[in-house]
């Protein structure tokens, strides 16, 4: 279980930085170049595993 539980605590640092570095480029003007646009998948499959865990009980503390 303790492996679960740094899985998932990584994938909240990883949306984390996710979120941070799109409003980096949004601040910037870049919201419509790829890389926004990768950073932006990257945050729904992130979200979508975190979501996962949560369906299973591991939640954010």
């Amino acid at each position: 279980m303790a492996a679960y539980d740094r899985l998932y605590a990584d994938l909240l640092k990883e949306r984390d930085k996710v979120a941070s570095d799109m409003d980096k480029l949004r601040a910037a003007g870049k919201n419509r170049g790829a890389t926004y646009q990768q950073l932006l998948a990257q945050k729904l499959t992130v979200q979508n595993l975190i979501g996962r865990f949560e369906i299973y009980g591991i939640k954010e503390m």
